[in-house]
């Protein structure tokens, strides 16, 4: 093909291009990537073709233009992301404390009253849980591993199948608001109750202190994440019942958003949980490290969902006043 021709059956396209890549609005990302393709597969013919030419040098340079815009765009949506995480997320969660407050209540209830069914009912546990993994920890507890279960699956492959199902819970917990509340609350009820027997199981087999030890390495931030995501629930439900000045399909829109985006915040912790619980409670038998880890997961929730917020008010507060 001659250069002419080439430059005659894309001239037009690439002028629309070249109209995109100047238009300094945002750009949706997607778009940028496949220009990029389509001009980079331009290039690399003309380059081939007719290298010296001055159609090689346009493409070359639109090609090159292309590139920063993506750049640009991958740049601004990771400084959207440290911008969400750094001052978007920890404002939503507090601004939804009571939620909080009343998933607490309902997950602290229900395992309280797994723990006293366990206490009343042998077999509870194997309700809730099933024979087969009751089984398999009391045949770990005989053989002096009760938490040998941890130990069991390769770390990887045992991280991202942890990990996927938190999520899914979190996903259950928030997406059952719709319920008007109700399907939340069965759900950390019965997250709740799981929790409950299984702590008196270990107890009741004067293990609770060894439980605790290595279940609560990963468990402070899983079950806490949880938690919070029973108030993205609440946040979706309570929109649909209380709509207050708005109508309720507004209210509802609004609550949907907002509890989408704290189970988005929640990603990040739930692959900590899971990296806990396949890496590290495995080796829960060193108290050290279960202690320390335990630790530090309270101070990271204490600190990130409460403390660093009240610091962010604060500081919104003193610049208001100057």
């Amino acid at each position: 093909m001659y250069e002419v021709t080439f430059s005659s059956e894309n001239n037009k396209r690439w002028k629309q291009t070249e109209i995109v890549l100047n238009n300094r609005k945002n750009t949706d990302p997607d778009l940028l990537a496949k220009l990029f393709v389509q001009l980079t597969d331009d290039l690399a013919y003309a380059q081939t073709y007719f290298p010296n030419s001055k159609t090689t040098k346009y493409l070359n340079q639109l090609t090159i233009l292309a590139h920063q815009r993506i750049y640009i765009s991958k740049r601004k949506t990771f400084n959207k992301l440290i911008k969400f995480f750094k001052y978007d997320y920890p404002f939503l969660i507090s601004k939804h404390y009571k939620k909080l407050l009343y998933a607490t209540v309902i997950f602290l209830f229900s395992v309280i009253i797994g723990a006293l069914s366990g206490a009343n009912d042998e077999n509870f546990l194997r309700i809730i849980l099933g024979d087969e993994y009751v089984n398999q920890t009391i045949d770990n507890i005989e053989k002096g591993k009760p938490l040998d279960v941890y130990s069991k699956m390769k770390p990887f492959p045992m991280f991202l199948t942890i990990t996927f199902n938190n999520i899914k819970v979190a996903f259950f917990a928030f997406s059952f608001g719709v319920f008007f509340s109700i399907g939340t609350g069965i759900v950390l009820f019965k997250n709740g109750i799981m929790l409950g027997a299984f702590q008196y199981f270990f107890h009741s087999k004067n293990l609770l202190l060894v439980s605790a030890m290595g279940i609560w390495m990963h468990g402070t931030i899983e079950i806490f994440s949880i938690v919070v995501a029973g108030m993205a629930g609440l946040v979706v439900g309570n929109s649909l019942l209380f709509p207050g000045t708005f109508s309720r399909k507004h209210s509802f829109q609004k609550g949907a958003m907002e509890g989408i985006k704290i189970v988005f915040g929640l990603i990040p912790f739930f692959f900590i949980a899971g990296f806990i619980e396949s890496y590290l409670t495995r080796h829960s038998e060193i108290k050290l490290l279960s202690i320390v880890v335990i630790m530090i997961s309270i101070f990271i929730i204490a600190y990130y969902f409460f403390i660093y917020p009240y610091i962010l008010k604060r500081k919104l507060c003193y610049q208001k006043s100057i």
